[in-house]
């Protein structure tokens, strides 16, 4: 419809706008993406016809190429796209005796349109000639209202449903003449009430199976189905839905691209949501008979939906609760623009959906959810959302990506504008409308757009909207806030001569935004974004870092620049000036091709403070630090500082550059000149690392040659020489040689020849006890050759001497794992601290293997038990398990041994009980071992010596052991909770209640001793001892629950009396002496002791106790008010849940009784009149009692079943 509308129309309505969405949110980096625009033309003519032929308001709406709208009076007026009202179709009867348009629907070239009023009616018009065709009275049970129809693809055949729940399929026929239709209910309300209907149109799909279907989507309030009508009634998929009471299902249908190994496919998507969620389906179709449902995807949004549609194949519109429109990009689950809606004042069918024209027959489930329902109040036509409202028609739609950035650029917010053209040109935008689908074209038509604003940016930021007044500081703001996108925008359309030109031609008239541009082109330059500057602007740059003495945030700069852009005699005395090494390199390597004269240069500089032994400055470490990289770089075949080196120089860069390295003399030797001066300088400023970096080279495929092998070889005789053969290299440097030498022979291509001298050398260094720096990197080089065969020319029992001298205990376990020694084996792990855990594993592996010969494993055996308390100390769990599984018979010698160490047995024993108790719960799978009760009271007894506080736990958590025996050893130890526990196991409840009682007493004495010394200011001690009563109190009063049900009640009164006194006498004792508050925490433990004990002592008998104690009975009433009062409440409660419970009881006993009665009196009926065993007639057996029928409805008659006895 909007295609119709003037440009100057639009761009009214777009002003007028603004301002007016209060709650409306539009983001920066979309921009507007929707146009709101009012039909003038119909809205008018919607209010004419209400105020001057009575039509009434607008009721229901559908759009295609006319515009229907029906109303509240039974009236339709037809629109053309023009907005000229074409026909208003009434028959005159329609307000009175139909009601409401509830529901319109066109056919597809528009020339029929359907009708469903609000008292259940459907009339259909001929729109070429206005007459009315059909008028249908019987479609459907009378009575309810129309809230949905829809033509099909078949212009014969139409689907409805009412505000009973049920859809109908409506046939229309024409027989000599004569028009005629008849209805079919496809799904009835009794199953389900259907709150929406649609039906899946014919797309873009070109001989296609489902040209065969004619498929619809109905929704009811629990679930979504989708059937087809044609050529058969059949359930495709269903799928469950929820959502709050007052919301209703919403559907829409859209054909989408879907990506799938075959590749992009169009295929129809169904959306349907409830409440705040919304799910995607795609409708696969192979053939008519295989139609196939596939989940896509699903989005759960902050808002109540109450409509939803597709506006293209990306987007969705919705609308919610409070009168808001989204507009929501599928694929990426983004909110793109919010609209309020407000003003439009929606039009709602909530009348039709409670029926109120019928006498609102409906349910009340029906009439909650439809108080939001304008399904027919909001249409989509042509990428078009039409919203009807009580006065006007409103028109939404996805502006084109031109009007997007013009309508952020009117508005003069340029950064926002920008953002989103080069969104649109990188292809991240969303919602993009217009575009051409040429790549190239399509970058071409943005780059140019985007320009254009660009130059309206630049202007306006260096004129109008430059601060005039303030401090300096607002200036620097302003700019720095505008350089970075102008930057940013020119780099992604790759436009940098724009950059360079128009736009530093308008910022360098001013200094202030001149100086802010060039430095604002940093990040850019760092990142690789920026390469090439134009040669004016890089000279301006290099003169603004100088003047502010930014010399190394230059150097930086400098080294991720085209070298094209430099004026490099000018940037090379700079750097040598200022020392900016890293320049140096770059302009060298870049320019020239030349990775040698930096380096001679360098390491010139480097020789006059290292060989001449200066001190090292803070300038020349970082100098040595960057010549060291710089020459693992080139050996690498990387460029310094970043990149790589072209793979046309690279071999002649490395092969140059170990060259130069290896010279005998530099160009200008001194007398006193060093052979191999290059070499010796790295070698001295750092071994390790030149070596490091030497080795990362021999790596590289050139070395694998034979002329690689032997510039190999020549290296190594050059360090050599250099290192051995004097002593100006100190034993680390020396030693780092060798480990360097060791790696490189240790190799399985080693070619490196060295002399027998010099392997001796290497294996003293490599084994010097004497020297603890680097003793793991040492012992892997004597490996890594163990494992090449490198040392099979030296005496093994020498290698092992000085193996066992350093600590190499990984050599050693090699060495004796080849002799077969496996106890020595063992004595390595256990001796290397970093290894010890893996000593189980070994002995495990040696155990099971039967290679291993019978003596071996005894040796070994031996070892094992000899080391048996270290092991323990390393873990005990493991050992136990050990013990266990490989050597179950030495139990008895392992404890023996650990018998002169307690605390290592205690271990021993503590895990060989977890490892038992693993067992018995499935943990561990391994075969089950026998503990004996003397192993059990053996760990007891070492358990109230060295953890006491856990034993009475263990003796609670097993019965593994003997009650006497046990008892003894807690008695000898004094572990008393553990003696209580024991004692009530054997039924001696009066010891073990002494035992508690005591320690309850104890706690109390206790508590009092430390309030009366005045220590109620240190409130850790008072609240330890308050925890310490508490907890002994609560075990008491759980004993004498656990007893009293077994005791009489002068027993019973024995055991809680005691307690009771016990909490009472320290209130007599501590009365007027210690602080109130303590007080009263004795009384609440009183109380407590009192409610335990009501449900086992008499309350006569417990008032009378509380009445003879001196601290009640003297006092006034008030004193005793609280407590008494407190018992007497839990006397009620405790007999009300009684009688409560007694009642439940009774009603359930009396319920099941009635059921089972209720089942026995039940008739049954007979499936057949013959016996279900002999057949016989039922009707010849004259005597009934004879007949006997089963409850499974089977008759037999009782001779048969006499007779088969």
């Amino acid at each position: 419809m909007l295609s119709h509308l003037p440009t100057t129309v639009q761009l009214a309505a777009d002003l007028l706008l603004v301002g007016r969405r209060k709650d409306s949110i539009q983001y920066p980096l979309h921009g507007s993406v929707l146009r709101h625009v009012v039909l003038r033309g119909i809205s008018s003519q919607i209010v004419s016809a209400a105020e001057r032929v009575n039509a009434g308001l607008p009721s229901a709406m559908a759009v295609s190429a006319v515009v229907a709208i029906g109303s509240t009076h039974g009236v339709v007026l037809i629109f053309d796209p023009k907005q000229t009202l074409k026909l208003c179709l009434s028959n005159g009867q329609t307000r009175e005796q139909y009601g409401a348009v509830s529901a319109l629907a066109l056919n597809n070239d528009c020339t029929r349109l359907l009708v469903g009023h609000a008292r259940g009616q459907i009339t259909m018009w001929d729109l070429t000639t206005g007459k009315l065709l059909r008028t249908i009275t019987d479609a459907h049970q009378p009575g309810s209202a129309i809230l949905h129809i829809q033509f099909t693809d078949d212009p014969t055949l139409a689907i409805f449903s009412d505000s009973g729940g049920s859809v109908f399929e409506l046939n229309f026929r024409r027989l000599m003449g004569v028009r005629g239709s008849d209805s079919t209910c496809i799904f009835s309300g009794s199953r389900g009430e259907v709150c929406s209907i649609l039906v899946l149109h014919a797309g873009p799909l070109q001989d296609h199976p489902l040209d065969d279907l004619s498929i619809m989507a109905l929704a009811t309030m629990s679930k979504v189905i989708v059937i087809t009508i044609r050529p058969k009634l059949r359930v495709l998929f269903h799928h469950p839905l929820r959502g709050n009471s007052n919301t209703l299902p919403l559907l829409a249908w859209h054909y989408v691209f879907v990506q799938q190994q075959t590749g992009r496919t169009l295929e129809p998507v169904l959306a349907f949501a409830r409440s705040s969620t919304i799910y995607f389906c795609q409708l696969v179709c192979k053939s008519p008979d295989n139609v196939q449902f596939v989940l896509l995807q699903k989005l759960t949004v902050p808002y109540v939906l109450i409509h939803m549609m597709w506006i293209n194949a990306k987007t969705l519109i919705t609308v919610d609760s409070l009168e808001r429109m989204h507009l929501v990009d599928v694929r990426h689950d983004e909110e793109l623009q919010v609209l309020d809606v407000g003003d439009v004042k929606l039009v709602y069918g909530s009348s039709h959906f409670k029926s109120l024209a019928t006498g609102g027959n409906v349910s009340p489930a029906m009439a909650l959810a439809g108080e939001n329902a304008c399904y027919q109040s909001v249409a989509l036509f042509r990428g078009q959302v039409l919203l009807l409202g009580t006065k006007s028609l409103h028109v939404f739609t996805i502006r084109t990506w031109f009007e997007r950035i013009n309508y952020l650029a009117r508005q003069e917010h340029y950064v926002e504008a920008l953002a989103l053209a080069l969104s649109f040109y990188e292809g991240s935008a969303r919602a993009v409308i217009g575009l051409d689908s040429n790549v190239e074209k399509r970058k071409g038509l943005i780059a140019s757009k985007l320009l254009r604003v660009l130059y309206e940016f630049v202007e306006a930021s260096a004129t109008k909207n430059v601060p005039t007044r303030g401090a300096i500081h607002l200036l620097v703001e302003h700019y720095e806030s505008v350089m970075p996108v102008c930057i940013e925008s020119c780099i992604s359309i790759d436009r940098t001569d724009v950059l360079f030109g128009d736009v530093y031609d308008r910022f360098s008239q001013d200094f202030v935004a001149k100086a802010l541009f060039l430095e604002s082109l940093e990040p850019y330059i760092l990142d690789d974004k920026l390469r090439h500057i134009a040669p004016a602007v890089m000279q301006e740059l290099v003169e603004n870092y100088e003047e502010r003495k930014e010399i190394d945030d230059l150097e930086r700069l400098i080294v991720h620049l085209d070298i094209m852009s430099m004026n490099i005699d000018h940037i090379v005395k700079l750097c040598w000036k200022h020392s900016l090494y890293d320049g140096i390199i770059y302009i060298f390597n870049q320019s020239m091709n030349d990775y040698i004269s930096p380096l001679e240069e360098l390491l010139n500089i480097l020789m006059d403070s290292i060989l001449n032994k200066k001190d090292l400055t803070d300038k020349v470490v970082k100098l040595a630090n960057k010549v060291l990289v710089y020459v693992s770089c080139c050996l690498a075949g990387r460029a310094y500082p970043v990149g790589d080196i072209s793979e046309s120089i690279m071999l002649q860069v490395k092969t140059s550059v170990l060259k130069a390295l290896t010279v005998l003399h530099t160009k200008q030797p001194a007398e006193e000149e060093p052979v191999y001066p290059y070499l010796r300088t790295l070698l001295h400023y750092s071994t390790r690392e030149f070596l490091n970096a030497l080795a990362l080279a021999f790596e590289e495929p050139e070395f694998e040659s034979e002329v690689g092998r032997q510039q190999k070889q020549r290296i190594v005789d050059i360090l050599l020489q250099i290192m051995v053969d004097n002593m100006e290299f100190s034993p680390t440097q020396v030693g780092a040689l060798f480990t360097f030498l060791a790696r490189q022979m240790a190799k399985a291509a080693n070619t490196i020849y060295v002399s027998r001298m010099l392997f001796e050398q290497v294996l003293e260094y490599l084994s010097n006890p004497n020297d603890s720096s680097r003793h793991e990197e040492r012992e892997q080089a004597l490996i890594e050759l163990l494992h090449a065969a490198g040392l099979q020319q030296f005496d093994e029992e020498r290698l092992l001497a000085l193996a066992e001298r350093a600590e190499f205990y990984r050599v050693c376990e090699l060495l004796y794992d080849k002799q077969h020694q496996y106890d020595k084996v063992l004595s390595c792990y256990l001796r290397d601290t970093s290894r010890q855990v893996q000593a189980f594993r070994f002995i495990e592996i040696v155990m099971s293997n039967p290679a291993r010969k019978a003596a071996e494993k005894k040796a070994f055996r031996r070892k094992v038990l000899e080391s048996i308390e270290l092991l323990v100390a390393i873990d005990q769990q493991q050992t136990a398990e050990l013990l266990a599984c490989v050597f179950p018979d030495s139990m008895h010698e392992v404890t023996t041994r650990l018998a002169h160490e307690p605390r290592l047995l205690y271990a021993f024993l503590t895990g060989l009980i977890d490892y038992k108790e693993s067992q018995a719960i499935g943990i561990k799978k391994k075969e089950g071992i026998v503990i004996g009760s003397d192993v059990y009271e053996q760990y007891i007894d070492l358990m109230c010596e060295f953890d006491p506080a856990n034993v009475c736990t263990y003796v609670k958590s097993t019965d593994a052991y003997r009650l006497e025996n046990t008892l003894e050893i807690c008695k000898k130890h004094q572990v008393m909770d553990a003696m209580a526990h024991l004692l009530e196991k054997s039924g001696q409840v009066h010891d073990a209640f002494v035992i508690l009682l005591q320690n309850l007493q104890d706690k109390v004495g206790d508590l009092c001793s430390v309030l009366l010394a005045g220590h109620e200011s240190h409130t850790v001690d008072v609240s330890a001892s308050w925890s310490a009563l508490q907890v002994a109190l609560c075990v008491v009063v759980q004993f004498c629950q656990r007893v009293s049900g077994k005791l009489e009640e002068a027993e019973r009164q024995g055991l809680w009396f005691p307690i009771l006194e016990t909490m009472m006498h320290p209130q007599r004792k501590l009365d007027h002496k210690v602080a109130p508050q303590h007080l009263d925490s004795f009384k609440e433990l009183t109380r407590h002791v009192l409610n335990s004990m009501m449900g086992y002592i008499s309350v006569a008998a417990i008032l009378k106790c509380i009445m003879e104690d001196p601290a009640y009975s003297t006092g006034k009433l008030s004193d005793i008010k609280e407590l008494v009062l407190g018992m007497l409440e839990m006397y009620n409660y405790e007999s009300t849940l009684l009688h409560s419970m007694k009642n439940l009881l009774n009603q359930d006993l009396h319920a099941q009784l009635a059921r089972l009665q209720q089942t026995a009196n039940r008739g049954y009926a007979a499936k057949s009149d013959a016996c279900d065993l002999c057949h016989k007639p039922l009707a010849h057996i004259v005597d009934a009692d004879n007949i006997v029928l089963f409850r499974s409805a089977l008759p037999a008659c009782l001779a048969f079943l006499t007779l088969g006895n």
